[in-house]
């Protein structure tokens, strides 16, 4: 058997040529060409052996596989019974969506009198308290007016103060009228007396014709005395009724003197322009010099420590919302940041029957769509007191219809489809 043939059925081929055979045949003619044929047949085992042997053995890589196919199966199923559990307990009880919009009844300030602008004390977009000045208007024609009612109303009173006096002057002169009737009175008495004996004497002839005269003048005279005395007490006291009624007439003067000063001074008061309530000064629109007229719009007021949620939700979505249910609110401002809130009360009309043009589908073609209903929703908490909720600002609410839910917690809106 020659060389060749012994490589060729040698489990270790080449590395046997290498060894006894090639020190043997090194010195013969054409061995180093023979040679470098062996090896050239040897080349190709070598280099295959090593990479069938990697590929012989695939249960390293099949094992890895299963345990990663393993655990994003258990993740899976780990989460779906996660959301699967929330959506059972609490996601469907919540009636949520995201047309909800801060509200706030914001006022908006105008002037009450005209006048130049002379103070503009504070700035826009900042907190003032209530009764803080806004605005000054020029005040000196409303303190000449206050000054000058004041002036009337004070002539006035001396005016009531006269009459007054004049009422109890007249009061004496009814007493002195009484008194003199009773003693007209009482001269008729003796001059009816005077009149009985001289009647008495003339008849019987003891005295004379001249003394019965007498006598009887000075009883009509006391008559005519009394009856004088009487008229004088009459007009004494329609004096007094006249004195009385001119007091009374001179109080309603009074009174609307009085009214003329108190107008004055709401006018002078109003040329200091004040906050009615706490609140953020926006859409400032007036500047020192300016004049301005009773409605000239000043600037906005805008409270924040009242601000609310107005969520319109669809007529589908109704059925299960009632007053009093709690709701969470997440606000885009805030990055989803969710607050906690109240179901306050719900709109008695859709949102479209409030507008300018409500529609009227009694006429040509008819397309239905829902409709929406306006839902308060009172927020409470770090929302009001950190001024986050400011009228426009787009939110997500959620409202739990759940029988006896309490708020929800978290920090991010729930993971709720908002319709």
């Amino acid at each position: 058997m020659d060389t060749q043939e012994i490589a060729s059925r040698s489990p270790e081929g080449s590395s046997y040529m290498e060894g006894g055979v090639l020190d043997a045949e090194d010195s013969r003619p054409g061995a180093s060409e023979a040679l470098e044929a062996r090896k050239a047949q040897s080349a190709g085992p070598r280099s295959v052996t090593p990479a069938n042997a990697d590929l012989g053995d695939p249960k390293p890589k099949r094992s890895k596989r299963r345990s990663l196919l393993t655990a994003a199966l258990l993740a899976a199923l780990g989460i779906g019974g996660y959301y699967g559990n929330y959506w059972w307990t609490e996601g469907r009880f919540l009636v949520s969506t995201d047309d909800a919009y801060v509200k706030a009844d914001l006022s908006v300030i105008s002037a009450k009198v005209s006048g130049n602008i002379t103070a503009v004390p504070l700035k826009e977009n900042i907190t003032v308290q209530d009764g803080d000045i806004l605005a000054q208007i020029d005040d000196r024609d409303y303190k000449i007016a206050v000054e000058a009612a004041r002036n009337k109303l004070a002539t006035q009173d001396a005016t009531i103060q006269r009459l007054r006096q004049q009422a109890v002057a007249q009061q004496a002169l009814i007493e002195q009228a009484k008194a003199q009737l009773l003693s007209a009175k009482a001269s008729l008495v003796r001059a009816m007396a005077d009149f009985d004996r001289a009647q008495i004497l003339a008849r019987q002839e003891f005295g004379s014709q001249q003394r019965l005269d007498q006598a009887r003048a000075e009883r009509d005279q006391g008559l005519a005395g009394v009856k004088a005395a009487e008229a004088a007490q009459l007009s004494a006291e329609a004096n007094l009724s006249v004195l009385n009624a001119q007091v009374k007439e001179a109080e309603g003067v009074r009174a609307e003197l009085q009214t003329s000063l108190d107008k004055a001074l709401l006018d002078l008061s109003y040329t200091a322009v004040r906050a009615p309530f706490r609140g953020v000064i926006g859409n400032k629109a007036v500047q020192v010099g300016q004049y301005v007229q009773p409605g000239t719009r000043l600037l906005a007021l805008v409270p924040l420590d009242t601000a609310y949620i107005e969520a319109n939700y669809k007529e589908t979505q109704l059925d299960r919302i009632r007053p009093g249910q709690p709701a969470d609110v997440a606000v885009d401002a805030a990055d989803g940041r969710v607050f906690h809130g109240t179901v306050e009360s719900i709109a008695p009309a859709s949102g479209s029957q409030y507008s300018l043009l409500p529609p009227e589908n009694a006429t040509g073609n008819f397309t239905k769509i829902v409709q929406r209903v306006p839902v308060r929703i009172r927020v409470q908490g770090d929302a009001i007191r950190e001024g986050i909720l400011r009228p426009g600002l787009s939110v997500v609410t959620y409202v739990n219809t759940k029988k006896g839910a309490k708020q929800l917690d978290g920090a991010v809106a729930a993971p709720v489809h908002a319709e």
